[in-house]
């Protein structure tokens, strides 16, 4: 690869803090994590102290070569506004930080404002844990709405997870015709390996509109390395919506507890089904356009000493 290489879905936290539906989510030391009353391993277990840090990320992204990286956020994390501003602060040629309102308590238009006020370039937006069991807060309520049009207005790129197949998908329709400037990213690859994963994926036909994959490891974390099902799904959305509009993601840290954080892409880069051009554009030259990244370098490999 000569183009700079560019995570487009990843998390950072100091201090792990969410709670879903009433159920929360906290470190237990040693990487595992309660999660929402079961343990599972949150963190590879070298992270002893559930600090899952920007200097941690940072020495793996060196090693496998990623030049820089979109910092998402999820609410069973937390909200890490503070730090994450700290940290695209500190390191702002290696992340682009997302700013995270909680859409699940009305009254958060004024966060929202608050955010962009203070810099954050993007917000974003777990849109599958806005259905329940006991309700669904539309993605096109008036407040919500509101905050859609201060973004688009303000230019700021709308980060947005969304829930299996297409139960989301008409809602995002009218939110994309109605702020076709409102620039949006479509996280965990429209949910592949669920049905219907397709409508998701055909929302990038829009101008305004990319797909990045983070979390694809994950799905199809059964058939596991190489991913051949996962570079055949990428396949089937460039037939789709054209490969200028997918991005690769990782969604570390979780993905790397079954696996290296350079596995996460390099599946990419070893498969005979993309062409060179398409795998500089997946790993990194769409997502340098769409988030506007400046003075990327490319990283030199790093040889093991078991090489």
């Amino acid at each position: 690869m000569i183009h700079p290489i560019i995570d487009g879905h990843a998390h950072l936290w100091l201090r792990q803090e969410g709670e879903v539906e009433g159920k929360k989510i906290r470190d237990l030391g040693n990487g595992k994590s309660d999660f929402m009353g079961e343990v599972r391993q949150m963190l590879p277990p070298f992270i002893i102290d559930g600090r899952n840090s920007a200097e941690i990320f940072l020495s793996n992204m060196d090693y496998a070569g990623v030049s820089a990286a979109v910092i998402t956020q999820e609410y069973i994390d937390g909200i890490q506004n503070d730090y994450l501003w700290e940290v695209e602060k500190t390191y702002p040629n290696r992340f682009l930080c997302c700013g995270m309102v909680d859409a699940r308590v009305p009254g958060y238009f004024a966060h929202a404002s608050e955010l962009i006020n203070r810099g954050f370039k993007a917000l974003k937006i777990p849109a599958q844990r806005l259905i329940t069991a006991q309700k669904q807060i539309r993605l096109t309520n008036d407040e919500m709405m509101n905050m859609f049009a201060l973004m688009e207005q303000k230019n700021i790129i709308l980060s947005i997870d969304l829930a299996d197949g297409d139960r989301q998908v008409a809602e995002m329709s009218e939110i994309i015709s109605q702020f076709p400037s409102l620039k949006i990213s479509i996280g965990h690859f429209g949910m592949v390996t669920r049905a219907g994963w397709q409508e998701q994926i055909k929302l990038a036909r829009h101008k305004k509109v990319m797909i990045e994959s983070g979390g694809i490891t994950w799905l199809f974390n059964e058939e596991f390395y190489p991913f051949s099902g996962a570079v055949w799904a990428i396949k089937e959305a460039i037939d789709l919506v054209g490969i200028e509009k997918l991005m690769w993601g990782s969604d570390y840290p979780r993905t790397i507890v079954a696996i290296t954080y350079r596995m996460s892409y390099d599946f990419i880069l070893k498969s005979s089904l993309l062409s060179e051009e398409e795998k500089e554009l997946f790993l990194g030259k769409n997502a340098e356009k769409f988030f506007e990244l400046k003075n990327l370098k490319a990283l030199p490999y790093i040889k093991n000493m078991s090489e």
